[in-house]
């Protein structure tokens, strides 16, 4: 009896991405290039976080500037945190388990490789959509969660009336329901 190469299934069954090129990166289902793509988008988003932290400082670095708005700047402060979280720290580490791992325990790819891409491809589109926002007019956020304020404008253009029984009118109901402390704060104080 002859004796069975250990490395001839894994010759035998490893995929092996027939496209070249560009489009061979954007539908691989290897986990190499897959983590490839992971640290190279989490290397992008980091650099973009990078660069609100210069603008957050540029607004720091003295009394009284007004490089940036206060809206502006609330803006990118949040933006930047929620950048360095959710699309480089979280995802920088799943481009080196991508890479690492199957390599580590001798497999020849990740566990569900179409699965796997999926998740990549939602990083990009996450981004996508949360950068989304810079490009929406603001709104006032006291006037979407209770009728009457500056934003009810907004709520009347989605169809929302103050009198409708969505959630919009029982936050109404909730925010006048609070503290009068809290309604010096907010636009929710009920109009005499």
């Amino acid at each position: 009896m002859a004796v069975m190469d250990a490395t001839l299934p894994r010759a035998r069954f490893a995929r092996v991405d027939k496209s070249k090129g560009i489009l061979g990166w954007l539908t691989t289902v290897d986990h190499k290039k897959i983590a490839i793509m992971y640290l190279f988008t989490t290397f992008f988003f980091f650099i973009v976080g990078g660069i609100m932290a210069l603008l957050i400082r540029i607004q720091l670095a003295e009394p009284q500037n007004t490089f940036l708005t206060p809206e502006q700047y609330n803006q990118i402060f949040t933006m930047h945190g929620t950048t360095m979280i959710f699309l480089w720290i979280i995802p920088v580490w799943a481009g080196f388990g991508n890479y690492m791992i199957p390599l580590m325990i001798g497999a020849r790819d990740m566990a569900f490789p179409r699965i796997n891409a999926l998740s990549f491809w939602l990083i990009p589109l996450g981004g996508i959509v949360m950068y989304a926002g810079f490009l929406v007019p603001a709104t006032t956020h006291a006037g979407l969660l209770c009728p009457g304020g500056p934003g009810d404008a907004t709520a009347a253009a989605w169809g929302r009336t103050s009198g409708s029984s969505d959630s919009i009118s029982s936050a109404y109901h909730r925010c006048s329901a609070a503290s009068t402390s809290w309604r010096r704060f907010t636009t929710c104080a009920p109009k005499a």
